[in-house]
């Protein structure tokens, strides 16, 4: 039988009424014909509180005991939903990360996953049981138990699809499926039908939490069509999938983040290889940085500018403060109060014009513009935290 692939996140699974629901739209997907991989987070903020109880303890916990401490709230909503399905009449078989062989690098709290061993699960579906795995876990090469990262567990259900041929991926949330804009900040942002991998990427990395950007980068490269759907309600949701050969709307969505920082490291000497002098030891930390502008040197210096997750700042200035003394840089300035802004479309490509209509609506919403960045399909703005919400709205108007 074809292979489809369920994955529920916290706040499908808060509690045991709402795991029970979910062992429900899981037997009536198997009840149509399919084989199940159901792919659970843990129990709405139970991961939150796991973190709390180690900050409380130590304020810089090790990240080994970290990972070993977070990743229990998997195995607790693995098996009451396998305890759910068996008390609905269905056999069920849960597993954590590590007895499937799910091999993760050793970059604890942001661990890549490099290979899924199919056996176990594979023998379990023979049986004619629903398979139910642990999101957001591996074991690395050590066995040492290793987690993906927050949004992971959508990692781990594109991953599993991916290994095992799946016809589908659906991604349980609670909300409705993808929209234009958050439509919590922006209330006439509208339901998308459907959205290109690069587009869904774009705004994953831009800050959209919909769905973790590791996840779609797994499904584009292996074509798993992904369906984001509610929890809640029986509508259709979102399809991810390649993008068609029309012509693209000029802006598909907009989003924003508010968790990223900025850092300057100003009067840099001007000389080949500074950028790479000051990123490398940053990379080696695994730290994500984006938005870089090199401003152009004058009396043989400039300033490098960049942004960081705001959870990575204290690790990064304190790289850039020995980088900086190295390479003989003036300063390191920072400043956690800012938001991206970004708009995504792949009609970019082809409509004229996309930049001019976004700055001239946040020029006339009198939103200073601090940074920018572009790709292909997508135009980011830093500006201050402040002037976030109205930035978004301010861009989404523009674009109807």
């Amino acid at each position: 039988m074809a292979i489809v692939v369920q994955k529920f996140g916290g706040t499908s699974v808060g509690d045991t009424k709402l795991i029970k629901a979910a062992a429900q739209r899981v037997i009536d997907t198997k009840l149509s014909g399919k084989d199940l991989i159901v792919v659970v987070s843990a129990m709405g903020q139970e991961t939150d509180r796991l973190y709390d109880l180690a900050y409380e303890i130590m304020d810089d916990p090790p990240p080994r005991e970290l990972d070993m401490l977070v990743s229990t709230g998997e195995q607790v909503s693995i098996a009451l939903m396998s305890i759910a399905m068996h008390s609905l009449g269905h056999d069920a078989i849960s597993f954590v990360a590590g007895q499937i062989g799910v091999r993760t690098d050793s970059y604890h709290s942001k661990a890549k996953i490099l290979d899924i061993q199919r056996e176990r699960v594979d023998a379990a579906l023979r049986e004619g049981k629903i398979v139910i795995v642990a999101g957001f876990q591996g074991v690395d090469e050590q066995s040492n138990i290793t987690t993906l990262g927050r949004g992971g567990s959508d990692t781990s259900a594109v991953a599993l699809a991916a290994v095992f041929g799946a016809e589908l991926c659906e991604i349980y949330k609670d909300v409705d499926g993808v929209f234009t804009a958050d439509p919590r900040i922006v209330p006439s942002a509208r339901l998308l039908d459907t959205i290109s991998y690069d587009e869904m990427l774009e705004l994953a990395g831009m800050g959209a939490g919909v769905l973790h950007s590791r996840s779609v980068e797994l499904a584009k490269k292996h074509g798993v069509p992904l369906r984001v759907r509610s929890s809640f309600n029986r509508q259709p949701g979102t399809l991810v999938r390649r993008e068609d050969n029309g012509e693209a709307k000029p802006l598909t969505g907009v989003t924003f983040n508010k968790k990223e920082a900025k850092i300057t490291l100003h009067r840099v000497p001007d000389r080949p290889g500074v950028a790479s002098t000051i990123l490398h030891p940053i990379a080696q930390r695994n730290i994500n940085v984006d938005m870089i502008i090199q401003n152009p040197g004058r009396n043989g210096v400039t300033d490098v500018t960049f942004t960081v997750p705001k959870s990575d700042l204290a690790e990064a200035l304190q790289v850039c403060g020995q980088v900086a003394s190295e390479i003989g840089a003036e300063k390191v300035l920072s400043d956690d109060r800012v938001a991206k802004v970004s708009a995504v479309g792949g009609g970019m490509r082809h409509h004229p014009g996309v930049a001019h209509r976004m700055f001239a609506a946040l020029a006339l919403e009198g939103i200073n513009i601090q940074n920018i960045s572009t790709s292909e399909i997508r135009i980011s703005c830093i500006v201050r935290d402040e002037d976030c919400d109205r930035s978004l709205r301010a861009v989404h108007d523009a674009f109807e």
